[in-house]
């Protein structure tokens, strides 16, 4: 009977070795701990380091628990051992839906890391992602305490999350929010990705100067990728980009509210395909689209000729909560106009 129970003991604790899951606490964590919720580790580029040398294909989690995670150096991540049914998944121990959630106890990551030398200037990367089948999920991230000048002609850029592989796939970012300010915590983009199936799910983009930049991707096309149930405002630069590589065939683009941005479709210059939006609300932009290619660019407005648009409203004032009490705090005030798209981090 004890041999018996010492195999059960031995089968739960493999198991439990199998599905690997990282707890990150920034205030009471240490690197030289477990990483259990118990005994979390303190930072996230540990998590990172014991993530890429597990070569086991299983499930990994890792869970920012409430705090402000400051990155002073890019987080890594490398091991491509996932597949669709095995994720890497980076999410906050409580998330939007759950009952206990408000936006005060959403993990906050700083992206602190000192600038280094990239086209047109510098550029600050937080999580680096460099494999396939990935979900980011209900963390709060925020802009760079570097000033975005540099020279008159250069700028300091900072990328949360990047995606540089032009052949990977599969990355979902839901219920997330991206905060900056152009002044102090000035936020280049949200997400930028190369490669394919970049969905982007019930996220809030306020006062970034771009949300998101589906990029390249080895042929020339990059296929699957989709933004939906976004709340997008303020955005003092465009609400969306997408270059010459992104298929408008196949880009899933609705249920989307893009208010009080510069312009709100970016395309990159020369790029003539076709997009579709569907059920949206683009109100109160200066413009409608544009050209623009690099970071240094300005805009070069054109019509939306090649934006196909089903049940979009373009007028109407869109109303964003500013209490920091509510639990709707940066998003739509509760009832207000587009509050039948049902965006932002809620996706009950």
């Amino acid at each position: 009977m004890k041999f018996k129970s010492l195999l059960i003991i031995c089968f739960i604790h493999c198991s439990i070795l199998r599905a690997e899951k990282i707890f990150v606490n920034a205030k009471t964590g240490n690197d030289s701990n477990q990483g259990t919720k118990e005994f979390p580790l303190l930072s996230i580029n540990e998590a990172a380091r014991r993530i890429n040398i597990n070569t086991e294909v299983n499930n990994s989690e890792i869970i920012l628990m409430e705090g402000v995670h400051i990155l002073q150096t890019t987080a890594l991540f490398n091991n491509n051992k996932y597949t669709s049914s095995s994720r890497l998944i980076i999410r906050s121990e409580i998330l939007p839906d759950e009952k206990e959630w408000s936006p005060q106890v959403m993990p906050v990551v700083l992206t602190a890391v000192p600038p280094h030398a990239g086209q047109g200037g510098d550029e600050s990367i937080g999580l680096q992602i460099e494999v396939n089948h990935v979900t980011i999920q209900g963390i709060r991230f925020s802009g760079s305490p570097n000033y975005s000048f540099k020279t008159e002609k250069e700028i300091r850029r900072s990328y949360p999350i990047w995606r540089g592989g032009k052949n990977l796939d599969d990355l979902l970012v839901s219920q997330c929010l991206f905060a900056g300010n152009a002044d102090v915590l000035p936020l280049h983009v949200g997400v930028i990705a190369n490669g394919h199936g970049l969905v982007i799910d019930h996220c809030v983009f306020f006062n970034c100067k771009i949300p998101v930049v589906f990029w390249k991707a080895d042929g020339n096309t990059s296929n699957n990728n989709a933004m939906h149930h976004c709340l997008v405002y303020g955005c003092y630069f465009a609400g969306v980009w997408t270059t010459t590589n992104t298929n408008g065939d196949d880009f899933n683009f609705h249920h989307n509210i893009i208010s009080n941005c510069q312009t709100a479709w970016i395309r990159e210059n020369n790029s003539v395909r076709n997009y579709k939006a569907t059920d949206c609300i683009f109100t109160n932009n200066m413009n409608m689209a544009g050209y623009a290619s690099g970071a240094l660019s300005s805009t070069q407005i054109t019509s939306t000729d090649f934006l196909q648009m089903i049940n979009v409203k373009i007028s109407g004032k869109i109303e964003i909560e500013m209490d920091q009490s509510k639990k709707n705090y940066l998003q739509l005030v509760s009832g207000s106009f587009g509050s039948e798209l049902q965006t932002g981090l809620f996706t009950k």
